[in-house]
């Protein structure tokens, strides 16, 4: 069977995603065997791989579900503090000490929680439209946040001790979450081969889910909803699977951030984070995957470069965001970068055709 234009356009697509992934790290294992990378780079690389994670996953969300959702962050918090207490569990309750296991559990069951709550929140969210689902969604990531300050969770005499409001635990517990202090006492377990399978996963994930049957259905619900609702599409239905895929991935890559500290506060997953997220997003293109992952990179390292700049770095990035934004946008630039890409097209056309 002949493979059409379309479908060996997104072979090509993916496979030089993967590929750039790939071929990243083992750069970057290289510059660690050999000592050659700087310690703030360094540093560095699992938060960048939590962001790709981030981006890719709002991606699925708004550039290929079509729905605005800026409570993104409060998926990544589920699965932070989820994470910190099931490591904190599985070290002081349960005595395992090989800190991978420990890291593999804790991601996933951050990941489920995370999701548990996205389709708790989907099942209504997901009826609104527009500007009601972003508020919502903004709603959801502040209550969230508001939640983790009034949290205390502890182990202590074999048993998980849960407190609202009050701190009302036994004494002599180990605190792994302390309300406003955030969790606490968090052995940092997570490793840069652990951010890059889980980058890994999420593009496997979301390129195949956007390559399916159901990524077509919720790019149908997302260009014509009311079309799509015709022609029996459940467009609830598909919303909700971008949107609890998404939650999941974020969960993932909260956990992974989390553990990546020694303290995880609830100022860390503010609104603004969900925003520095969008950014990422819009940057790299909606519905761009690759992109969401090139800008998440980019846009991480950014602000340590312009270090240097001390007062002035965040200026500098807000420009460096505004020139993006004005040049990816621009008409006259587009026309000219495919005026220059043109005789290539031509010559892989004519090259198949002869083929």
């Amino acid at each position: 069977m002949k493979m059409t234009k379309a479908k060996r356009n997104k072979l090509i697509y993916n496979i030089v995603t993967f590929a750039l992934v790939i071929g990243a790290f083992l750069i970057l294992q290289s510059m660690i065997a050999n000592k050659t990378i700087t310690r703030s780079l360094k540093g560095q690389l699992v938060p960048i791989c939590c962001w790709i994670v981030m981006a890719v996953s709002l991606n699925l969300v708004i550039g290929i579900s079509g729905e605005l959702s800026l409570g993104h962050a409060g998926f990544m918090s589920v699965g932070a503090y989820t994470g910190a207490v099931v490591s904190g569990l599985l070290i002081n309750v349960y005595d395992i000490q090989d800190a991978t296991l420990r890291l593999v559990i804790a991601i996933i069951a951050g990941g489920l929680l995370a999701g548990l709550v996205g389709a708790i929140i989907g099942i209504p969210v997901l009826r609104l439209q527009g500007d009601y689902l972003a508020i919502v969604t903004l709603a959801f990531g502040e209550i969230i946040r508001n939640l983790v300050n009034v949290l205390y969770i502890g182990t202590g005499d074999g048993r998980l001790y849960m407190s609202f409001l009050n701190k009302k635990l036994p004494e002599g517990i180990v605190m792994l979450v302390d309300g406003a202090k955030g969790a606490v006492k968090i052995k940092p377990i997570s490793t840069f081969t652990a951010g890059f399978i889980l980058v890994l996963i999420t593009l496997a994930v979301v390129l195949n889910l956007v390559n399916s049957r159901a990524g077509r259905a919720i790019k149908a619900c997302r260009d014509n909803r009311i079309a799509a609702e015709s022609m029996g599409v459940n467009v609830t239905k598909y919303k909700m699977m971008a949107f609890v895929t998404a939650a999941v991935l974020a969960g993932m890559a909260g956990a992974l951030y989390g553990l990546n500290s020694s303290t995880v506060v609830p100022t860390q997953f503010t609104f603004n984070q969900s925003i520095n997220v969008l950014v990422f997003v819009v940057l790299g293109g909606l519905g761009n995957v690759l992109g969401s992952v090139i800008s998440a990179t980019l846009l991480t390292v950014l602000p340590e470069v312009l270090r240097a700049f001390a007062d002035y770095r965040m200026l500098v990035y807000a420009v460096v965001l505004i020139l993006v934004m004005i040049f990816t946008n621009n008409p006259t630039i587009r026309s000219f970068v495919n005026r220059l890409i043109a005789p290539f097209k031509k010559q892989n056309k004519s090259g198949g055709d002869a083929q």
